[in-house]
């Protein structure tokens, strides 16, 4: 009997065919889910119908691809369906008649009833994508459903259905191919699509392969056999309980999920429970991969639909930051668009996303308190990236803050310490937490900055990843302690030094203002300094200013930044600046003043790792003072 689609039906067949799915394997990924979920429905109805006599281990999925006949056929021994449910659930394009089943079994609230993802009447059609004709047979597995039922569609306006004499109850769907898509009846495309979808899957997915045995004796024929053969492992070992699983058999499904051949520092076997339930299986690698900055797509997170493949580096399961953790998560909870190809942001994602990020850091957490040298290791690797947290997750920031580590002035190179550490290290009179940026450890370790904080006993954290003057603009205090660097600002380290420093600096503010004319082009200001004990000088960025190891970065970065005039910083004790400051009283236009302020604004900058603007006019006062010395 010949029958026409509901309204607007061929409109949308159109847009699954031709828009809906970014690749054409996904339409056996579909059909497959298809029959998983039809075997899920016949499982949970034998529980309470004794008459239904299902063998767990006699149910199935085959696949059978026909070279000859150039058709492609999906065959499961699940629930099936009458002539009433085939309308129902294909001729109605967007409906779903598992989503139906689950609404019914939730009104009647039946217990232990399978999680079922299936949206039949549109999953169904993915198969138009490959295929100009489809024949469904299908029969119910229910006792008063003796014919089966055989439904046809060339995926135009109409379709057919008609009674057909079945002996087993299941669904077997026959899809006739384009002639584009005649790959999908070679064995090695079929296993390809199997194990990058559906792997996992509870049920066998098999199909039978042609395999040549052995010859008997040099004059005999190799044997030809076909065999059944499964396709798919049916490991899914995230939904199992962690004492049932090996360490073995998570290094081997580590190593899947991320191509990585080392093992995983850390495992994070998880299953949420409650409102929302899904399980999860994350790694965190030892080694930070080489794409990891890249714009590309890495594996990250894999999303399984009851244990159906839907995406690899699914990025509204764990932010950026995260985005070195491996692993999957799989739950029938989520809700899914048409395809199943895009996640629908809502309550679920978040919730799930929410769990996922606290969870690996509380795993990190924990590592960290109990074996700071392994988690030294993982944060050479991957601290910068936990960094851009603290500024894009105000959610987690203080969580995410406990973690940091860096080195400095107290540690040995490559040795880190928490800012936790930091604190119970202070001495009494310390009232702020101090750190100096720059590129590296050698660049900061000996700068003359520092020399006010060594003579004090005072640590200083040394933060030389480029990351971490971005990281200063949102992470400003910790444990009540405001974070302040030793290259802005004034410095507050003795009230009675400072006052003592501010009458100097009006005792000599003539001459100091000389030596600023000498150099007005390229500084603020010239002042007295309460940092230096050994070093004639050095350069200061105003509190709220770019530091000079931000602009190094953007000039590195090419960006167009307008110069940042510093205050240049004397030691008042210094030979040097007395000298200049005799000099700039008796002629303070001299060019003894001249060359000596040039020369120590350069030295300045070599000690802070900047570049100096005329090199060749440097090596010459160097020249012209090593002769006078000599």
């Amino acid at each position: 009997m010949e029958k026409q689609f509901q309204t607007e039906v061929s409109e949308l067949l159109k847009l699954v065919i031709n828009s809906l799915y970014s690749n054409r394997d996904i339409f056996l990924r579909e059909l497959v889910s298809n029959s998983s979920d039809a075997i899920d429905k016949v499982r949970f109805n034998s529980l309470s119908d004794k008459s239904l006599a299902v063998e767990s281990d006699e149910l199935k999925i085959k696949l059978i691809a026909d070279k000859d006949k150039k058709t492609f056929t999906v065959i499961d021994n699940g629930v099936g369906m009458t002539e009433a449910e085939v309308e129902e659930n294909i001729g109605t394009i967007a409906h779903s008649g598992t989503k139906s089943f689950v609404e019914k079994l939730q009104s009647s609230k039946e217990e232990n009833a399978p999680d079922l993802i299936g949206q039949f009447g549109v999953g169904f059609y993915s198969a138009f994508m490959v295929a100009d004709k489809v024949d469904v047979y299908t029969r119910s597995a229910a006792v008063d459903a003796s014919e089966g039922v055989h439904w046809h569609s060339e995926g135009t306006g109409s379709y057919t259905i008609e009674k057909t004499d079945l002996a087993e109850h299941g669904t077997k769907i026959v899809l006739h191919l384009k002639e584009d898509a005649e790959e999908f009846l070679e064995e090695w495309k079929i296993r390809k699509i199997v194990k990058t979808y559906s792997d996992f899957l509870s049920y066998p997915i098999t199909m039978d392969v042609e395999k040549t045995l052995p010859k008997a004796d040099e004059d005999s024929e190799p044997e030809v056999k076909i065999e059944e053969e499964t396709l798919n492992s049916m490991k899914a070992i995230w939904t199992k309980s962690k004492s049932d699983v090996t360490e073995e058999e998570y290094s081997e499904f580590y190593r899947h999920v991320s191509h990585d051949h080392q093992e995983p520092a850390e495992i994070i076997h998880y299953r949420a429970e409650g409102n929302l339930e899904f399980d999860s299986l994350l790694f965190i690698p030892e080694r930070a991969p080489s794409d990891m900055f890249m714009q590309q797509e890495n594996k990250g997170v894999c999303l399984y639909v009851k244990r159906v493949f839907i995406m690899d580096n699914c990025k509204e399961l764990v932010p950026d930051y995260l985005r070195f953790v491996k692993g999957v998560v799989d739950s029938a909870d989520l809700p899914l668009n048409v395809s199943r190809e895009i996640l629908q942001e809502d309550r679920v994602i978040r919730t799930i996303r929410k769990n996922i990020v606290k969870k690996v850091i509380s795993t990190l957490k924990k590592t960290k308190n109990k074996d700071f040298d392994k988690y030294s290791k993982f944060w050479a690797e991957f601290g910068k990236v936990i960094k851009e947290g603290i500024s894009n997750d105000w959610e987690n920031k203080d969580k995410l803050t406990e973690l940091l580590v860096f080195e400095s002035s107290s540690t040995e190179a490559g040795k880190f310490t928490s800012l936790d550490d930091y604190v119970k290290r202070m001495p009494e009179d310390q009232k702020e937490i101090y750190y100096i940026t720059g590129l590296s450890r050698a660049a900061v370790q000996n700068s003359p900055q520092l020399e006010a904080f060594k003579k004090k006993g005072y640590e200083v954290l040394f933060f030389i990843d480029p990351i971490d003057e971005w990281v200063t603009q949102s992470l400003t205090e910790f444990d009540g302690k405001a974070l302040k660097s030793v290259a802005k600002g004034d410095l507050d380290l003795d009230e009675k030094e400072k006052e003592e420093l501010e009458k100097e600096n009006e005792n000599f503010k003539t001459p100091l203002e000389s030596i600023q004319k000498v150099l007005d082009e390229d500084i603020k200001e010239v002042r007295f300094s309460s940092r230096l004990t050994d070093s004639p000088c050095c350069l200061v960025a105003d509190e709220n200013g770019m530091g000079v190891n931000m602009e190094n970065i953007f000039k590195a970065m090419n960006q167009d930044i307008p110069h940042q005039k510093r205050t240049l910083e004397l030691n008042k004790d210094h030979v040097i600046v007395q000298h200049m400051l005799k000099e700039a009283d008796k002629d303070a236009g001299s060019e003894d003043l001249k060359d000596c302020a040039t020369l120590l604004y350069d030295q300045a900058l070599l000690n802070e790792g900047s570049a100096i603007k005329d090199p060749a006019r440097f090596t010459a006062l160097i020249t012209k003072f090593m002769s006078k010395a000599i």
